[in-house]
């Protein structure tokens, strides 16, 4: 590859006084003279960006003051410097070259391309299901415009483009592109034929149950840690304390700065099973995960074909899936026995516009023959592309030709990569649900450790108030005999050993909740607060608790909102096709 561009290099003559600059233009072969060529050349960082003119008079004087010295044939001696003041400083090409790409690299690795291994989302995923709970779309709220969400998006979270953000909102609420989406979409939100979504400020949007549900059901709670965002004016989560592995559930997709992310969706219910295997028996073999999720499961359907790319997949984090789009064979004229072909589902991430316009081509072309017309039924109610065989045409030949010529068969590349630990790392099944595993305990215990402080300070209290309402003439007559409210207070504490919270609950305390009636609700919140302490205490005290509790909380995220699979599985030879399966043999 060649390069046409330029590049204008500042260097620096060694003995010299002068700074020059030369653009040389470099060529396929210009690297290596160039390099022999200037091989006494100090190459430089780029100069800072040009600071306004000072007064004539300035200038002169800093020009005299300036940090130069003489050197010994009176040449001017450059100082090395840090680049602070403003000078250019000297530093190696490749060096800069390789440090600076580095930092783009990981900059886009962690910040835009792949998706962290915890909540399986990406940074703009994140930010959007946030502002979105920020500004309080509900599943059950009213739609508000997708332009409000952007906006609250980018002024507070992410400061990239619109369109990126209004895009990826857009795949979240698609139906077949996510196999259980995160956003519900009012309006145009695009279609499988390629049609785009109507613009922002037509649309409209809120949260599904599920997000709330499974994403942020636990983040008011301590759950996961929070970062400024970029101007340091708001927080924003670094997490979202995923109860289920939605990178599986979802899948992801993404293309980075030398590596990429392929990851299939798969079935809730499955996804659940798999996890409760793996919960309790940590050895468990990939045989027998797979006995519980046999594969992926894709929204728009289709057949799996064999299973030996799904196997490689799971267990190396990298694998080939070939699927096939599912067909019927429907009879149109019993008299003259002539017969369609009915699609009815085809390949993830196919377009059905692009399919029906090849497969028309390829008759045009008379590359594919048997078929005498063509047309898209679809409708709400589901896909139905009719394909009419000429009379005397073999189904099934004209089947394995569709396969092999256009993508009613295709293949999914598996490369399962995400973000742990602050690192970009291709991970298998067992390896990826183990590192999701961990995260969840690590929610769990931090939301349960945040529940039991919150029901000790209030017990606390609640002691106090019970307290002063069995000696409520004694409260009565300190607080009177008080001059000021430190006074009472500090009276309440020494009178019936009180810390400074429960005499200051006391104080604030309303004359209605004085009654009998009241005090009794008091003793009861103090017995409730102290059977939940028990029970958080004990939770806190073992893995194994922490564990069934995940467990628990997951088989209710199945029960509420598992589907039936929707992409089949057949046992065969992974799609390959033979030359007696593409021609007819007349006997």
């Amino acid at each position: 590859m060649s390069l046409s561009s330029t590049i204008r290099l500042s260097y620096l003559f060694l003995g010299h006084n002068a700074t020059r600059t030369r653009s040389l233009p470099l060529g396929p072969t210009s690297f290596l003279s160039l390099r022999q060529g200037l091989s006494g050349l100090r190459f430089c960082s780029a100069i800072p960006p040009r600071k306004s003119p000072k007064p004539v008079k300035a200038r002169r004087r800093a020009e005299e003051t300036d940090g130069e010295e003489q050197g010994g044939n009176g040449s001017l001696l450059v100082k090395e410097s840090d680049g602070r003041d403003g000078r250019v400083v000297p530093t190696e090409l490749h060096k800069e070259a390789t440090e600076a790409y580095m930092s783009y690299a990981m900059s886009v690795l962690l910040g835009r391309a792949l998706p962290d291994v915890r909540d399986g989302l990406k940074p703009v995923h994140r930010r959007i299901l946030f502002a979105m709970h920020e500004l309080g779309l509900a599943s059950r709220k009213p739609f508000k415009k997708c332009a409000r969400v952007v906006g609250e998006v980018l002024g507070k979270f992410h400061p990239h483009g619109d369109t990126a953000v209004y895009d990826s909102l857009v795949r979240m609420s698609q139906d077949f592109s996510l196999r259980f989406p995160l956003i519900q979409g009012h309006g145009n939100f695009g279609s499988l034929d390629g049609d785009p979504a109507a613009a922002m400020r037509y649309t409209e949007c809120r949260l599904e149950a599920l997000s709330e549900a499974m994403l942020l059901a636990d983040l008011e709670l301590d759950t996961v840690d929070f970062a400024p965002n970029f101007d340091n004016s708001q927080k924003e989560p670094s997490l979202l304390p995923a109860r289920l592995p939605n990178l599986l559930l979802n899948g992801s997709a993404g293309i980075a700065v030398g590596m990429a992310t392929n990851i299939p969706p798969h079935n809730l219910g499955e996804l659940v099973d798999v996890l409760c295997v793996l919960i309790h028996n940590p050895e468990a073999t990939l045989q027998e995960l797979l006995e519980y999720m046999p594969g992926p499961d894709f929204p728009t359907g289709g057949i799996i074909m064999g299973n030996l790319g799904i196997l490689e997949a799971y267990r190396t984090g990298r694998g080939r899936i070939i699927v096939r789009g599912k067909t019927d064979l429907e009879l149109l004229d019993s008299k003259t026995k002539r017969t369609a072909v009915i699609i009815k589902e085809i390949p993830y991430q196919t377009n059905k516009s692009s399919l029906v316009e090849k497969i028309a081509e390829l008759v045009e072309n008379k590359s594919l023959d048997g078929i005498s017309d063509i047309r898209d039924e679809s409708d709400r109610s589901g896909m139905r592309i009719v394909i009419e065989l000429k009379r005397g045409a073999d189904p099934s030949i004209i089947l394995n030709n569709l396969y092999r010529l256009t993508a009613l068969q295709s293949s999914f590349s598996c490369n399962m990569v995400g973000i742990l630990d602050g690192q970009p790392k291709q991970m298998g099944l067992k390896e990826l649900l183990q590192a999701f595993l961990d995260f969840r305990c690590s929610v769990v215990e931090r939301r349960a450790s945040f529940k039991l402080s919150q029901a000790q300070q209030r017990r606390h209290i609640v002691e106090g108030i019970v307290v002063g309402l069995d000696n409520l003439d004694e409260v009565i007559r300190v607080i009177r005999e008080a001059a000021s409210n430190s006074a009472a207070s500090a009276g309440l504490m020494s009178e019936f050993n009180l810390s400074e919270k429960q005499a200051d609950a006391i104080l604030d305390i309303n004359l209605r909740r004085l009654t009998l009636l009241e005090g009794k609700k008091f003793v009861d919140e103090s017995k409730s607060l102290a059977e939940q302490i028990s029970k958080l205490e004990e939770l806190l005290s073992s893995r194994k608790h922490i564990l069934q509790l995940i467990e628990q909380e997951a088989n209710e995220l199945k029960s509420k909102f598992s589907s039936p699979r929707r992409s089949a599985l057949e046992d065969s030879d992974g799609g390959q096709l033979f030359m007696r399966d593409l021609l007819r043999y007349d006997k």
